[in-house]
């Protein structure tokens, strides 16, 4: 239950709003009683002064009270609803928001803990989950202790040990069912949370890696795990409805036994008459009326544990501290991006041998540089560092005279053109998917980028409106690179990070790739990572990365004599070797 505080402050900001809400509900259920309570006087009333009482039996207020009640209670009913339901939705919308400003921070590191499927189920069902708590358990319960106590002041005015007996009843049920049904239902709504998580992180994996586990043959196996899963799901369901029919069995059973005792205390007297008449019916009714108001509390209980799970589960993802904080000022903007890295030396979280040790390194503004090395050396690391996915521990990042640490993350982004080695492409049209890099893009400059990296064809069919799918599935992974070079291009940054861009592209593909980013880069700093050797004589300045550190760099007349003499010298001593 601890869970739910923090989440209970992000109602404040529309108190008014579900106050206004909850007030709205107690004037309906109130106007519920009183119907049903005038209009079962009002029936017994009128057949007891039957034909002779047209002239003595004021027909025309009780008439007009009902009326009066119908009409508040519809009206109420529908802006309650209107209210309500408008207030939850905001709260929806900050839960969201808030979820997400917390998971948007966290490194790497900290979103890797949790797989995609269940990030997405977190995001949407855990957080859709939460609107029980004011819809389902808060304003049902303010709502029925309300009425408990305006019902039994009103009819204290006829009889009040009638009025008590009954105001201890409904009191009575308030305080024993929905704890009773809490704990019955804990283990249930747990349950359900988590399998709920489990099916849709299971079905997630499935649709994305259908191709693979049918080529590989595991599609059965897998189908049936989230079969599994699924009956998991539906049984934890099952155990739910189950108490939920039984809540209601006993709210029937609780409501028969106070009408008999109604019509039991009230056939005696009312208020000391000996012969009350309608009055009978008017307490009886009443009793009916007030159970019919108290019958979503027992039910709404049930749900406080499925919603504690979602809460708790939530709290996994806003209770993590991010490992990269920026501050609120930011150093100016860079517009010549040099580049300096002192005694740099990385570690990834929860591993004991370092990534990069002592690099140190100076790029100067509008120097293109290209980073070799076998895979695992660090490259990527390297670039990501600089993006402040992490932060080093030991040695500083200088990005123009300023530490990294200094800018804020807006700078920062529009500081760096980043194509990573898998660039995310949205389930949207190619035009939202390139918009990205700079919204202020015109439909001509779309276009015009597309033309340059090669990605015309994709124009063919509906032009800018063609839809791209889940992930970019349609596309191949040199066109989906291609993709990420586009918005680098479109973003127009003084800093491009460039992770393996040509990977997966043939040898022209590739030249013309190394090109366009040469013409498009003048006046830029540029670092690209990769493995391929074609274009290097275009870069001004060759690193090479082994183990985590720098072995080599220069230019690449230098490197490649340097390279030169190394065989030369190998080619002279591999017959002393040899003998």
């Amino acid at each position: 239950m601890r869970d739910l505080l923090p989440w209970l402050g992000l109602y404040r900001r529309h108190k008014g709003l579900l106050i206004l809400g909850i007030i709205l509900a107690i004037v309906t259920l109130l106007a519920s009683i009183g119907l049903l309570t005038l209009s079962g006087w009002f029936l017994s009333a009128s057949a007891l002064a039957g034909v002779s009482g047209l002239y003595t039996f004021n027909y025309m207020l009780p008439a007009a009270g009902v009326r009066g009640a119908a009409i508040i209670r519809t009206a109420g009913r529908y802006f309650e609803r209107l209210v309500s339901h408008d207030a939850t939705f905001r709260v929806l919308k900050n839960l969201r928001v808030t979820t997400f400003s917390s998971l948007l921070p966290l490194s790497p590191t900290g979103r890797a803990s949790i797989r995609q499927g269940d990030l997405l189920n977190r995001l949407v069902a855990d957080v859709d989950t939460l609107d029980h708590l004011y819809l389902r358990v808060i304003s049902p319960l303010i709502g029925a202790l309300m009425v408990i106590i305006v019902v039994t002041f009103a009819l204290s005015w006829l009889d009040l040990h009638i009025a008590l007996t009954l105001g201890a009843i409904l009191l009575f049920t308030l305080l024993l069912l929905p704890p009773l049904f809490y704990r019955a239902g804990k283990p249930a709504g747990e349950a359900i949370t988590v399998q709920r998580g489990v099916y849709r992180q299971r079905l997630t994996d499935w649709l994305q890696g259908h191709a693979e586990l049918t080529i590989f043959g595991a599609s059965e196996r897998y189908r049936r795990a989230l079969d599994d899963s699924e009956t998991h799901w539906n049984d934890a369901q099952r155990r739910q409805s189950e108490l939920s029919a039984l809540s209601q069995s006993m709210m029937l059973l609780l409501t028969a036994l106070a009408v008999l005792t109604m019509l039991w205390m009230a056939s005696s007297s009312v208020g000391g008459n000996r012969a009350p008449g309608a009055l009978i019916a008017l307490f009886v009714f009443c009793a009916m009326a007030c159970f019919e108001a108290l019958a979503p509390v027992s039910g709404a209980f049930q749900h406080l544990g499925q919603v504690a799970s979602a809460a708790q589960r939530l709290s996994q993802i806003t209770g993590q501290q991010p490992d990269v904080t920026f501050p609120s000022q930011s150093a100016p903007a860079v517009h010549q991006a040099s580049l300096d890295i002192r005694d740099l030396s990385f570690c990834y979280p929860g591993h004991s041998e370092p990534v990069l040790r002592d690099i140190t390194l100076h790029v100067q503004a509008g120097q293109r540089v290209v980073i070799l090395g076998q895979t695992g050396c660090g490259k990527s690391t390297l670039l990501q560092l600089i993006t402040r996915s992490w932060d080093p521990q030991h040695g500083e990042i200088l990005l123009g005279d300023n530490p990294l640490k200094y800018f804020d993350e807006a700078t920062l982004r529009a500081s760096t053109s980043v194509v990573p080695q898998r660039p995310h492409l949205f389930s949207a049209t190619l035009r939202d998917n390139l918009l990205l890099a700079n919204p202020a893009a015109s439909d001509d400059m779309l276009r015009e980028v597309l033309e340059k990296t090669g990605l015309q064809a994709l124009l063919d069919n509906d032009g800018l409106n063609g839809w791209i799918g889940e992930g970019g599935r349609q596309l191949s992974g040199g066109e989906a690179r291609r993709m990420g070079i586009a918005r680098a291009l479109l973003h127009d940054a003084p800093l491009v990070l460039l992770d393996e861009p040509t990977e997966g592209l043939d040898a022209e593909t590739e030249r013309q790739i190394i090109n366009l980013l040469m013409e498009n880069t003048r006046g830029k700093t540029l670092l690209m990572v990769t493995h391929r050797l074609q274009g290097l004589a275009a870069f001004d300045h060759i690193i090479v990365m082994d183990n985590g550190e720098i072995i080599e760099q220069g230019n690449h007349a230098a490197l490649l004599e340097k390279q030169g003499r190394y065989y030369q010298f190998r080619q002279r001593l591999s017959p002393m070797i040899a003998s």
